[in-house]
């Protein structure tokens, strides 16, 4: 009975564990603004960052795949965070969304934009990327 019990108790130990590494490092990735275009540019000029922008729609898997991994990253988002005015914009939301799409001439998902603070495109570049691979982009705009 005892060794019951401590088997019980082991496992639950070890469930608790997995359970909370299993969140270790949410929220530790790319932090989102969750403010306009106008304000972000307002920030970044603000600030003197480059605005980082996540152009994305609900149906896309690389998009859907990039915010799960990539911007989930604690070394990309630590460089992101310090450097960027981030953004996600859900392109087909609204019109003014839209016009944004249109005025940065997105064509394709994901595409990640980076401008500056009066809102000139610096970068632009289309589909998933790897940690590695969008932080050499993210470090060729600096």
């Amino acid at each position: 009975m005892f060794m019951k019990k401590v088997v019980g108790i082991l496992f639950v130990a070890v469930m608790a564990v997995v359970v909370m590494s299993s969140f270790a490092g949410k929220g530790s990735g790319i932090k989102f603004s969750k403010v306009t275009l106008e304000n972000a540019k307002k920030e970044a000029s603000k600030t003197g960052k480059l605005i980082f922008i996540d152009a994305y729609t609900d149906w896309c898997g690389p998009c859907k795949r990039m915010a799960a991994t990539t911007f989930q990253d604690p070394e990309l988002g630590k460089f992101f965070n310090k450097n960027f005015v981030n953004l996600k914009v859900e392109m087909e939301k609204d019109a003014d969304r839209m016009e944004i799409a249109k005025r940065y001439r997105v064509r394709a998902y994901p595409t990640m934009l980076i401008i500056d603070g009066d809102g000139n495109l610096v970068k632009s570049v289309i589909g998933f990327k790897t940690k590695d691979q969008l932080m050499a982009i993210a470090e060729s705009a600096l």
